[in-house]
């Protein structure tokens, strides 16, 4: 049986780390080198890297700081922004990434998703799925750091996303992003059970209990966090103890 992973997300903006709510009112939360040297400390299981300026602002990933970040992580990295296409994921990989996470390029450019899997394998590709909760209960997914509406169901997005080769997605609730209030139970259950692949769910993550939430009633394979790290005395080694204490099987148990 696979094992939950504990994944930190750390969102990199101009020359450091940010946090927001609700992807907005970003504020600075310091290095990333710093936080990953913390995150190797605290047995982390993975982490993600997510450029948030790239593709609003028209940039290519950058290859240097992701360099230098792989130097200093000793667990597997998972790096997204600005990917467009399979040469962008080629130089990631070469740099020190592990995985790529594609969100826009995956919704103007489909078939990059499966020139990229087939060219270095599913396993590296995260197909990263940000979405809002529309007022009539309907869900959509976003693109360009949750600024341009797609019409796309998420459920929709993400099997399109299996059938091309992705290797797991990354789905994030806009609206509980920042808040600590919980995950969104109901959205990630759609998906995922609506896809084989893993689905990692993102947003909202408050205390252990949401971890626990979401991945027994929203049937999520992992749980990614931010705010919780960053802003209280949680830390995710705690995490997977809380987690195994409670029947998961986690890396500690």
């Amino acid at each position: 049986m696979l094992k939950v992973r504990i994944i930190p997300t750390m969102l990199y903006k101009d020359v450091g780390l940010v946090k927001g709510v609700g992807f907005d009112s970003w504020r600075r939360t310091g290095s990333a080198v710093q936080a990953v040297k913390v995150y190797n400390m605290r047995e982390v299981d993975e982490v993600v890297l997510l450029d948030i300026a790239a593709t609003p602002n028209q940039k290519p990933p950058d290859f240097a700081t992701v360099d230098d970040l792989a130097d200093e992580c000793f667990m597997p990295l998972a790096v997204g922004g600005g990917v467009r296409s399979v040469e962008d994921v080629r130089r990631l990989l070469k740099v020190g990434a592990d995985k790529v996470a594609i969100n826009t390029a995956a919704v103007e450019n489909p078939e990059l998703v499966r020139q990229v899997s087939s060219r270095f394998g599913s396993q590296c590709v995260v197909i990263s799925i940000d979405y809002r909760r529309r007022a009539n209960g309907h869900y959509e997914a976003f693109t360009h750091c949750g600024t341009r509406a797609t019409g796309i169901d998420p459920v929709e997005l993400a099997q399109r996303m299996e059938s091309l080769g992705a290797g797991e997605i990354l789905l994030t609730s806009i609206d509980r992003d920042g808040t600590m209030e919980g995950y969104d139970i109901e959205a990630t259950r759609r998906v995922s059970t609506a896809v084989t692949i893993p689905v990692i769910a993102s947003g909202g993550a408050g205390n252990y209990d949401h971890m626990a939430e979401v991945l027994s009633e929203g049937k999520a394979t992992d749980v990614a966090a931010a705010s919780i790290f960053h802003f209280t005395q949680q830390t995710p080694l705690e995490a997977k103890k809380y987690l195994a204490a409670r029947g998961f099987h986690t890396r500690c148990s």
